[in-house]
Parts: structure tokens; C-alpha cells; sequence
């Protein structure tokens, strides 16, 4: 057994598994990409990498699976699938691209398909295979990509997976910012295996954790309102989608071999004399930090549902809107980019609650007295924190009122405007 020493959680044990895991290069590469993608830009102490977020995992998967059977949960759950949930826990991010999750938002697969072949096959396939039988690598995946029956798949991939509590937690503490306060402690001793009125057993929280469970929701709603949907972040992470893109779209960087590398190996390949004025552009205002400004910005909140859904969905119509904007405005291509961040949930609402007198029921279910509306309150802040913006390079101005009204378009109409050579500012 191994110690290695934690800024978050001090000391981590690794067993003969962990480490043979860590050893393959499939892993290694997590310590070169970076937790937080391009918000280092913003935050400086944002440099940790997947690899630590990666050991925190398993460390808390260790600590959930030892504190259940303290309780008795785990009776008929035997070592080997203990070791399966531990395994997946520190193998859950392995199909990360270069700088995190931003190149998925430009359409490319996602990351959990990239890990496929990475968990299943190749080293990682191997060490598994032989610690585990032949059937692990293909049920860590399973867990891993959220699909499997066991009943501890709630603790790889669910409203309440370890990962969400490890990476706020690890991610306020880097960033240097009180936000990602959570009570693990009481969460994690407040979770239970309960059986579902489906007919199957599930992670989820004792009614004594719901203050924990609050917890959560507020450090996850803070982290995406102050860090990750901070301007300046989402102003550079739109800057290497587009770099990206456009790298992609000429040929400078295959796209089955983007996943291979890590955040500097990328930057480093694309830096070459062949690489087009636009991307070039971009490429080097990153590496200065000369980012693009916010020339617009609208909550969520105030735009209303599904207006501008197509930004966050549909990158290649994106581009489009960019280039035509930028061309109405007299701006190079690459000069106007538009960002509306991914949907994204604050707090599930798939998460079974245990009473004190041993019923269960889903946050949702009418009749929880004394609880708040976890769910809608949910939605709530998600709405509030997220934003509509649009940056421009050098400062350069944009017609607010004509901006939104372009963007207030449907995808259907707004493609039709471009396709008919229309524009978009009028």
C-alpha cells in the first residue's frame, strides 16, 4: 500500500490496483490536462490537472465504500465489485480532450465514447482483465458512462456522484475562492442504499443529509456563477473552440487524433508557419492572455426558454452567425464570437431520499415537508447564472438591440436569413 501526500484530502492509499492504473499511459496523460481547462487565465491557481481530480476520486470512492459497510449496506456486494466502483472512479475522466470539456461543445465526441476503447482495450484493458477477471474493463465502462445496473452506479455517475463532489471541492480550493463550501463529511455518512419502487436497489441520500445535499447545490451554482461561466473564462474558451474548429477544418490537426494529446502538446502542434491568419490570430492571444471583451450580455433568465438555444447547440451554425456578424461589423473572421453555455443541471432530480421512518421518496414528491424545492430552485439559479454574450477582439462595439434581435431568431430562421444572403443587423 502506497501513500501519496493531497492538498485536499492529505493522505490517499493506493493499493496494488490503483497503482498498476495509474501507471499506464492512458492515465499519465491526465497529469498534462488541466482540471479547468483555460480558466488558469482568469484564476491562477487553476493549473491542477485530471490526474489529481483523478486520485481524489478514488479516494472518496474508498471512503463511501468503507462508511456503507460500516452500516451494513453492502452486505452481498463483495471486494471484486468494491474494486470495480474504485476502479471506475479513477478512470471516469481518461477520454478528456486537451483543455477539458471545451472542444465538446464544438461538436466533436464526447469525451465518455473517446474513453471506450482507453478503459476497455490497451493497458488500462489489461491490468483490469488480470485484477479483476475478463468482464472489468467493459463493466468499469459501463459505470463509467452512467449505464450500469449496479447498485453503486449512483456513485460514478448521478446528481450525487463523488466526481461532483471532488472537483467543487478541489476546484474552489485551487482557485482560491469560498464558494465550493460542501459538508462531505455529512453527505458522504448520509448516504444509503435504498430499493426503489422500479424494483431495484440505488444510491441515496438519509433525510439527515439534506442540509449536505443543499450544500451542494449552492457550491455547484457558485463555482458555475463566479468560475466556470465567468466572462473572461467563457471569452477564452470560445477563442480555442474556434481555434480549434478552424485547425480542424484545414487540415492542421486531424480530429480522430485530437484526444491524444494534452493542453500544450495541442497548442504546441499547432503552432507551425502553416497555420492559417485566422487561427494564427487566435493561437497567439491566448498564449498573451489578449482576450476577446464581452460587447454583449443577457441572462438567461431574461432572454427566456429556448431563445438562442442553437449557440449551444448547433456549433457550426454558430460560425456562421459569428462570420456574417463580423462581416456586417467590418471585423476580420474570428473577430465576433458568440457563447451561450450548455444547458446544464445544478442538482438532479433522480435522487431517492430515505425518511427517518425508512420510507423513500424523490425530492420531487409532493408532500416533503420541511424541504425545499431542490429541483426547481435548481432551475432557478441555473438560469440565473448562465449568460448569453458576445465578444468582439480588440473592444470593438456591436448594436446591442440589433445583436438581440438577430439572436432572438430560431435556428430554422435565422439559417434561412443566412442562405438567402439576408442580414442579420438590419
Amino acid at each position: 500500500m502506497e501513500i501519496l501526500r493531497d492538498p485536499l484530502w492529505n493522505n490517499i492509499r493506493l493499493d496494488p490496483l490503483a497503482l498498476s492504473l495509474l501507471e499506464t499511459p492512458v492515465v499519465q496523460r491526465l497529469r498534462y490536462v488541466r482540471q479547468l481547462g483555460l480558466a488558469f487565465l482568469v484564476y491562477p491557481g487553476a493549473t491542477h490537472s485530471r490526474f489529481e481530480h483523478a486520485l481524489g476520486a478514488w479516494h472518496l470512492a474508498g471512503v463511501a465504500l468503507r462508511l456503507l459497510d460500516e452500516r451494513g449496506a453492502l452486505d452481498g456486494i463483495g471486494a471484486r465489485d468494491q474494486q470495480l466502483i474504485r476502479a471506475a472512479a479513477l478512470l471516469h475522466d481518461v477520454g478528456h480532450y486537451p483543455f477539458s470539456h471545451a472542444l465538446e461543445e464544438i461538436g466533436v465526441t464526447d469525451h465518455e465514447e473517446v474513453a471506450r476503447p482507453l478503459v476497455t482495450q490497451g493497458a488500462v484493458g489489461a491490468v483490469l482483465r488480470q485484477a479483476l477477471g475478463d468482464d472489468a474493463p467493459d463493466t468499469v465502462f459501463a459505470l463509467i458512462s452512467g449505464v450500469s445496473a449496479h447498485p453503486l452506479q449512483g456513485l460514478i455517475s448521478g446528481s450525487i456522484d463523488l466526481d461532483k463532489i471532488e472537483y467543487l471541492k478541489r476546484d474552489a480550493t485551487m482557485c482560491g475562492v469560498p464558494y465550493g463550501e460542501i459538508d462531505v463529511d455529512r453527505l458522504l455518512n448520509s448516504l444509503v442504499l435504498v430499493e426503489l419502487p422500479e424494483g431495484h436497489t440505488a444510491i441515496g441520500v438519509h433525510e439527515k443529509g439534506l442540509s449536505a445535499l443543499e450544500s451542494l447545490l449552492f457550491a455547484k451554482y457558485q463555482m458555475y456563477r463566479n468560475v466556470y461561466w465567468h466572462h473572461a473564462v467563457r471569452s477564452a474558451t470560445a477563442m480555442y473552440k474556434r481555434l480549434v474548429a478552424v485547425a480542424l477544418d484545414t487540415g492542421a490537426v486531424a480530429a480522430d487524433r485530437v484526444a491524444r494529446y494534452t493542453d500544450e502538446g495541442l497548442l504546441v502542434h499547432l503552432d507551425t508557419p502553416s497555420l492559417v491568419p485566422e487561427a494564427r490570430q487566435l493561437l497567439d492571444a491566448l498564449r498573451i492572455r489578449r482576450l476577446h471583451k464581452r460587447a454583449y450580455e443577457c441572462p438567461a433568465a431574461t432572454l427566456g426558454d429556448e431563445v438562442g438555444e442553437w449557440i449551444a447547440s448547433d456549433y457550426a451554425l454558430t460560425r456562421r452567425v459569428e462570420d456574417q456578424l463580423a462581416a456586417e461589423l467590418g471585423l476580420p473572421r474570428g473577430a465576433v464570437l458568440l457563447d451561450y453555455p450548455a444547458k446544464t443541471q445544478m442538482l438532479g432530480v433522480d435522487i431517492p431520499m430515505q425518511r427517518r421512518d425508512g420510507r423513500v421518496q424523490h425530492l420531487t414528491a409532493s408532500g416533503f415537508e420541511g424541504a425545499l424545492n431542490l429541483p426547481r430552485l435548481s432551475d432557478e439559479l441555473y438560469r440565473s447564472a448562465r449568460r448569453l454574450r458576445v465578444f468582439t477582439a480588440n473592444r470593438a462595439p456591436v448594436p446591442s438591440d440589433a445583436v438581440l434581435t438577430a439572436l432572438r431568431l430560431d435556428a430554422e430562421a435565422i439559417r434561412d436569413r443566412l442562405d438567402r444572403g439576408l442580414p442579420l443587423l438590419s
